[in-house]
């Protein structure tokens, strides 16, 4: 099953600071929910793994990201990433990032992605993954503006997103679900009466 997702974010930090950020798989791993960084092979080639937790069952995803493009003077990175799961599902994707300065001293990240996904992730349906996709990446955008916004002080941890937990798949879809039926009925009053 392929899905496509887009996601547009703000920073209130200059485009510099957000490229650094984005270019450092430590600190993007660090903010992504359930992945580990398990080893840095070369400056564009990283293995990693990702949990995630569907009720009762945990499962986890190895795999590899490879930086394919990366345009410093443009701010554009592109990224491939293959992973399989412990019972036989696979996840393969490109994502492309494009940083645009804005006129306030902001940065703004633009985010695509194309995902490939088998085995028992697949099995949710492309509309329930797209919301928990978009569940996660507001985690995400939480960590990273944290992270970028206010600088730890000196000899201060920066926040940490809580990597090593698997993610909670079950909430998530409880939060995608509420939204769909909150945006059904606001809908269903805004049409006229027959």
């Amino acid at each position: 099953m392929a899905i496509e997702l887009q996601e547009t974010f703000q920073v209130q930090a200059p485009i510099d600071a957000v490229w650094r950020f984005v270019m450092d798989a430590e600190q993007v791993a660090a903010c992504m929910p359930g992945a580990a960084l398990d080893e840095v092979v070369d400056e564009r080639t990283f293995l990693g793994s990702i949990r995630v937790k569907l009720g009762a069952i945990t499962t986890s995803y190895k795999g590899r990201v490879q930086f394919v493009e990366v345009d410093a003077a443009a701010h554009v990175v592109r990224m491939q990433a293959e992973g399989r799961e412990a019972g036989g599902g696979t996840a393969k994707g490109l994502m492309s990032s494009r940083l645009e300065s804005l006129p306030d001293g902001q940065t703004q990240v633009v985010a695509e992605a194309t995902v490939e996904v088998t085995g028992r992730i697949a099995q949710m349906g492309r509309g329930m993954i797209q919301g928990v996709s978009h569940q996660l990446f507001q985690q995400f955008v939480a960590c990273a503006k944290a992270r970028l916004e206010a600088p730890a002080a000196e000899g201060e941890p920066a926040a940490v997103a809580e990597a090593s937990q698997p993610i909670r798949i079950v909430p998530l879809v409880l939060r995608v679900i509420w939204s769909a039926i909150v945006r059904f009925f606001r809908r269903l009053l805004r049409r006229p009466a027959s």
